[in-house]
């Protein structure tokens, strides 16, 4: 709910266990008062003031009253150049070369909805919507803020969007989405680095005296960060202390950087990286910056993971498939790689059909002349040579075996050895006259092109039209280099990047409006583009390029601080691992792959009798607890980055009414006693049958005592040389009686 108080101009935010609350001062600037707990319809005003400090200025009207200082205030949206010295939101260049707006309240209104963002991804659903204007108290540029309250989620989006009416064009050199002042510290700040095949680590780094950023400036969010942070109280744990969620919906380049300033308090600001972007925003246009989710927590780390999995899949995701059970899969590219035709990929769909498998997804190397990694990516014409008859008619052979087919697309990339490369040389990213840069063997088309999207989607959509094709993952496999564009002039060159995401949500919104019915699957090189922005056009992501089941561990534990297990592509794959060489048993990978959008990626011709049945009971058991892992409660049991033995986490009805717990060993200790697993999201006072996934049962224990007292994981007992038992794997399931 939202609330304003006249008299004091205070704006509160309620939701179901939190308040955020802002003033306007006396001369006009917007101050954050509190981002919380509560507060029973109480007020923060005259709390956190600082009192003087040397060298922190009067704005504008302040006159001489420096203990009102921006440079000392908590602000909801910061500028450069008006006095604030600490991270901003906004620079902005006017046309006589100025660059210290002094943004005061204008206007306000409350929206009964939550609104779309013209070309960006948003949340959605039924909420209220604060918006707030301010304006330079110098020029006729305008920032609207805008505040949508998910009161269930203890959620606020924000974002801003800049006008300009100043009669002559301004430069944006930074437009950043969100500003969080909070007037203490004391705080740690989580996020999640990584690299290829390794992504979303968590680390936990105290704030110092000086910022603290993690940043992208890839062209796309990145391996080796993500745009989401958390901010915490120094003792937060899973189940206790104050923590806030910063998660950016956008997939370029982006920069999030925590402070503790002179005076003790502490910032945190998010949004498109100013590195390299320039916006010219022309008299009578507007900039809209992308939307941040802050979620707030008292009750720990995990209580704001389960806030950010509800929000995310029931308004962020959307279509068919935002909600529907998704498909059990195999995909043929640890299988076959290049080396396939029609024949071979109708075997693999029949052997998989058999052992219940639902879909045959055809990865790299079905179009133009893609006999390897080096030649034909943008020609998505399909090579009849592999598919002999045509798309079509692979898959009425594949739909005649009960199974449906689905497609590997990389849009966004052109081969050098490629009939659209030579037809349209100008159209991938580079700078004439100058040499540009090779990655992969591959180059980046300009996305920012309207033409050059428009030739890409009518290769897709033919390919998509013609035969029935049921799923499409999305692959970017590199990084932007020589940013520049043949359609914007040397002066707008800084808003190329920023154009280039546009024009890939532009796309993606085409492709999913005309093809409702078709799962699209994000991918870029794994987890290379796995953030909130994407979740908006498809509702899972390939998590990572490595499918080793002991280092999945650590990628998906990572990843569900911020992600729901819904969005997380995860497999089965073959052994001796492709990426790590590592032989972890076929059980194990299964259970680590059930916590995501389960499938197979492996030679079924090469499993032993007793692996295929292994296949049959994980597909149907992945069946029969589909709903209790994607819709259900995740808990963290053990933290990762305290032990390395093992791993534990849970999935609970929210109704309490069933649950399951996952055990997987990655470091088997010699006379190694295992921990004592406190579970969590059940009844107290109801008994629950626990059995093992063999279905034998383990006993009748209360919720109380399994959630206080705690269950002790089982032992764990190597063999060597490497054997079945080196990484075993338990699962446990939990039903109330």
């Amino acid at each position: 709910m939202i609330f304003y108080d006249e008299k004091s101009r205070i704006f509160t935010l309620e939701t179901a266990h939190a308040a955020y609350q802002m003033r306007v001062d006396r001369y006009g600037f917007l101050r954050h008062l509190h981002f919380g707990e509560k507060l029973c319809g109480g007020s923060c005003e005259g709390l956190h003031t600082v009192g003087f400090m040397s060298f922190s200025p009067a704005a504008g009207e302040m006159g001489e009253d420096y203990v009102s200082s921006l440079d000392l205030a908590q602000l909801e949206y910061p500028v450069f150049g008006a006095g604030d010295y600490r991270s901003h939101c906004l620079s902005v260049v006017f046309a006589d070369g100025a660059r210290n707006p002094e943004l005061v309240y204008a206007s306000h209104r409350v929206i009964e909805e939550k609104p779309a963002l013209e070309g960006l991804p948003a949340l959605h659903g039924a909420c209220e919507t604060l918006e707030i204007t301010l304006r330079d108290r110098w020029a006729e540029l305008e920032v609207v803020l805008l505040y949508s309250v998910f009161e269930e989620y203890d959620a606020v989006a924000r974002s801003a969007r800049i006008v300009n009416r100043t009669g002559a064009p301004v430069k944006l050199d930074a437009a950043l989405s969100v500003c969080l002042d909070l007037p203490e510290s004391g705080f740690d700040l989580l996020h999640f680095h990584g690299r290829h095949a390794m992504e979303r680590l968590v680390e936990r780094t105290p704030l110092m005296h000086g910022k603290l950023c993690v940043d992208s400036v890839r062209g796309t969010s990145s391996h080796q960060q993500n745009p989401f942070v958390i901010l915490c109280d120094h003792a937060a744990t899973e189940e206790s202390g104050r923590c806030w969620g910063v998660s950016l919906l956008y997939s370029g380049n982006f920069t999030a950087c925590a402070e503790e300033d002179q005076a003790g308090t502490s910032r945190v600001t998010m949004g498109i990286n100013p590195a390299g972007f320039e916006w010219r925003l022309e008299d009578g246009e507007s900039f809209q910056t992308p939307e941040a989710a802050l979620v707030f927590s008292a009750e720990g780390l995990g209580a704001l993971s389960r806030r950010y999995h509800k929000l995310y899949r029931r308004n962020l995701c959307r279509g068919e498939w935002a909600r529907k059970q998704r498909p059990v899969l195999i995909n043929n590219w640890e299988a076959t790689y290049f080396d396939f035709d029609d024949e071979r990929l109708v075997r693999i769909a029949k052997a998989a059909g058999e052992l219940g498998v639902e879909m045959l997804v055809v990865d790299d190397g079905w179009f133009g002349s893609r006999f390897d990694d080096k030649r034909a990516l943008g020609d998505w014409i399909v090579n009849t040579e592999k598919v002999r008859g045509g798309m079509k008619s692979l898959a009425d052979r594949v739909n005649a075996l009960g199974m449906k087919l689905g497609l590997w697309f990389e849009p966004e990339m052109i081969s050098e050895d490629s009939d659209l490369c030579r037809a349209h040389p100008d159209w991938f990213l580079h700078v004439p006259g100058r040499g540009y840069s090779r990655c992969r063997q591959q180059l980046v088309l300009d996305m920012s092109r309207r033409e050059v999207r428009d030739a890409v989607h009518d290769m897709m959509a033919e390919v998509l039209s013609g035969a029935n094709i049921a799923y499409v993952k999305w692959d970017m496999n590199r990084h932007l280099t020589d940013v520049w564009s043949a359609d914007l002039p040397a002066d707008r060159q800084g808003e190329t990047a920023h154009r280039f995401v546009l024009g890939v949500y532009e796309l993606l919104e085409r492709m999913e409006s005309e093809f409702p019915h078709v799962l699209f699957e994000g991918c870029s090189g794994g987890g290379g583009r796995f953030d909130a922005g994407m979740l908006y056009y498809y509702p899972q992501i390939w998590c990572s390029d490595n499918t080793d089941a002991v280092e999945r561990l650590e990628i998906q534990y990572g990843t569900s601080f911020g992600y729901p297990v819904s969005a997380v592509g995860s497999h089965v794959s073959a052994c001796p691992n492709h990426q790590t060489g590592r032989t972890t048993p076929f059980h194990t990978r299964g259970v680590v792959a059930m916590s995501g959008t389960f499938g197979y990626e492996l030679d079924l011709a090469k499993l032993s009798d007793g692996e295929k049945e292994q296949v049959k009971e994980q597909v149907k058991r992945y069946h029969a607890l589909y709903s209790l892992i994607n819709d259900g409660d995740y808990y963290r049991l053990l933290d990762m980055t305290a032990q390395r033995e093992l791993s534990a986490w849970e999935f609970a009805a929210e109704d309490g009414s069933r649950a399951l717990l996952n055990i997987v060993y990655s470091h088997v200790r010699a006379n190694f006693v295992p921990p004592v697993i406190h579970l969590r999201g059940l009844t107290p006072d109801a008994s629950y049958r626990m059995t093992d996934d063999a279905g034998r049962e383990v006993g009748v224990f209360t919720g109380a005592v399994l959630m206080r007292a705690g269950f002790r994981a089982p032992r764990a007992e190597s063999s060597y040389p490497a054997g079945a038992n080196d990484y075993p794997a338990f699962q446990y399931d939990l039903v109330r009686l």
